[in-house]
């Protein structure tokens, strides 16, 4: 496993990291058994992965007490980073959120501490003057923001550094590459991504975009005329979006590489990319995540993925909201 600095932090992370959603169930992702889930985060330590992402909104502060359960008596194996919801960003509200995670995690200190997404009616001072008191205490490590677009990400740091800003961000979803990349490069802000395999359609389990179920089907990749969970309203970029799956089947297919594995190792080749968040809920799968980061790509082949994805790119633009557009887009 390749472990890298997150920001100007003193935190060395793998470049894998394991995406704890999943964990907690629920209807978005089906029951999920609590011993394969401990499992599949022992086995995670046992082959490398240190870094593990959460949330206070993952199930209601299950997926966190799950992390709690797993790793007492361990805690030192792991560097755990969570999020507090939007809802939760006035000072006291923050607090208080804060210490909720502390006990579902069974631990004293939070490595990484996640503003989940801005919240524009509440001032960045604000919340950013009681992340860094909560820092200042030892209750957390390291700042962190997600979603946040260049807009809010400059403000925030003019305010203070954070050390790492998460984001959506895959083969078949590249806008932060237009303006947030070379922002957090700019500025020593490391780039933590999410959905690497947009919900499991870059796995290759899906031969064509009508294979794909409405649930996975929500982001602007798809029409909302055909698929009912988007919310974006508009035609989306279909065609593109099937064209690049063919190509990087077949690339993958040439190279005799798995296409999940192919998109991890694509991601960790990206500037400002510290680590990959990547979703498991067995010790099967842990294990395949963290096989991506020993793979190494061709220069050939991280060239042919990126020209068969640059149409899509392009239709996308520098929105790096994956599901809406417009005034409704939430990363500014």
């Amino acid at each position: 496993m390749e472990y890298r600095k997150l920001g100007r932090s003193d935190l060395e992370v793998s470049a894998i990291c394991m995406g704890c959603w999943a964990l907690a169930g629920g209807t978005v992702w089906g029951d999920q058994d609590e011993q394969a889930a401990i499992g599949a985060l022992r086995t995670a330590v046992d082959v490398g992965v240190n870094f593990f992402d959460t949330a206070e909104g993952y199930g209601a502060g299950a997926s966190e007490a799950i992390l709690g359960r797993a790793f007492k008596g361990m805690r030192d194996k792991a560097i755990i980073a969570t999020k507090v919801s939007p809802n939760n960003m006035h000072p006291a509200d923050l607090r208080a959120a804060c210490e909720r995670s502390l006990s579902y995690l069974q631990t004293d200190y939070i490595d990484v501490y996640y503003l989940h997404w801005p919240n524009w009616d509440i001032p960045f001072e604000e919340t950013m003057g009681e992340m860094l008191k909560l820092k200042e205490e030892g209750k957390i490590r390291a700042v962190g923001c997600s979603n946040f677009g260049v807009k809010d990400l400059g403000a925030m740091l003019e305010i203070s550094h954070v050390d790492v800003n998460q984001l959506a961000y895959n083969l078949l979803f590249r806008p932060i590459e237009y303006e947030i990349v070379p922002a957090c490069l700019a500025s020593d802000v490391s780039v933590a991504t999410y959905s690497p395999m947009l919900h499991g359609i870059l796995t290759g389990k899906f031969a064509t975009l009508d294979d794909i179920p409405d649930e996975r089907a929500r982001t602007r990749h798809f029409s909302s005329a055909r698929r009912p969970m988007t919310r974006h309203g508009g035609p989306g970029a279909e065609q593109e979006t099937a064209q690049a799956m063919t190509r990087i089947r077949e690339i993958c297919d040439e190279a005799g590489l798995p296409m999940a594995q192919v998109s991890l190792a694509w991601l960790l080749r990206r500037p400002a990319v510290a680590t990959v968040i990547a979703g498991a809920r067995s010790p099967e799968q842990i294990k395949s995540n963290a096989a991506a980061a020993a793979l190494e790509l061709t220069d050939d082949m991280v060239t042919a993925l990126n020209e068969a994805t640059e149409p899509l790119r392009v239709a996308f633009g520098t929105n790096a909201d994956m599901w809406d557009t417009g005034e409704n887009c939430r990363i500014r």
